[in-house]
């Protein structure tokens, strides 16, 4: 009995372990899905070369001081979010950021690589626009609370915004050591109190993806004063976007 018993806890551990293994070797194709560019003209399409990877930004060339980059979720071809931010931003030069191995970017997305693309994107952008406004949805928010830690950022807009991947992660594979296996962490938390420019959350009230609770540990990281709260009411994660209040939150409008 006890070799059997022995036999049964050796497989059930050896089952186990080889699930962790499967996880962290693929556990970048658990949270980034490319998309492909399916929107826009080729007059609406900006490729950015970086040390190592060619970068494509969906854009609409707007003159003046003022410009909007945009980092889009995990599963977003961001090129379909053009119309809506001109709507919501129509005196911004737009650009919008496809991650690498999205819309036709070279390479494969890693928390290190978006957060090196983003600030190229910015830099590029701020030579020619004197005030540039970051929008974040989803995955995007640690990308851009990231990039609006370390650069002189007119205003941040984070859409379904999150504490970090590992609480979601860990929230998500309860039965997993998390913390351990995962590569790309994106701890907005230790970069929000570093944000100067002034912030709004756009929350979804029916987020099923992210929790307002992580929206709210975040906003709690912020120093004072910095950031306000906005929750858009009856909706989910994917349907934030179809609501009427969405526009004017991502405005900054009452």
């Amino acid at each position: 009995m006890v070799r059997v018993i022995t036999g049964i806890l050796l497989t059930v551990a050896g089952a186990y372990v080889a699930l962790c293994a499967v996880v962290f070797l693929f556990q970048r194709s658990l949270i980034y899905f490319p998309q492909p560019r399916s929107f826009g003209s080729t007059g609406s399409r900006m490729e950015l070369r970086t040390p190592d990877a060619l970068l494509v930004l969906t854009v609409k060339a707007v003159p003046g001081a003022d410009a909007v980059v945009y980092f889009g979720g995990n599963a977003e071809d961001v090129s379909a979010s053009l119309p809506e931010l001109a709507a919501a931003f129509p005196d911004h030069a737009l650009h919008l950021l496809h991650y690498r191995g999205y819309g036709g970017s070279s390479g494969s997305p890693s928390e290190a690589a978006l957060h090196a693309d983003a600030l190229a994107a910015f830099d590029r952008v701020h030579a020619e626009h004197a005030r540039v406004t970051i929008v974040g949805r989803s995955l995007g928010t640690g990308v851009a609370i990231r990039l609006a830690a370390v650069r002189p950022v007119a205003r941040l807009v984070l859409v379904s915004p999150y504490d970090s991947i590992e609480e979601l992660a860990s929230r998500q594979f309860p039965f997993l050591p998390v913390r351990w296996l995962l590569r790309d962490k994106v701890e907005s938390w230790r970069d929000a109190p570093r944000v100067r420019a002034p912030t709004t959350f756009v929350v979804a009230e029916r987020d099923e993806i992210i929790p307002v609770a992580s929206s709210a540990r975040l906003l709690s990281r912020f120093a004072e004063g910095i950031a306000r709260w906005r929750v858009v009411p009856g909706v989910g994660h994917n349907s934030i976007s179809d609501s009427p209040d969405y526009l004017p939150a991502l405005r900054g409008r009452p």
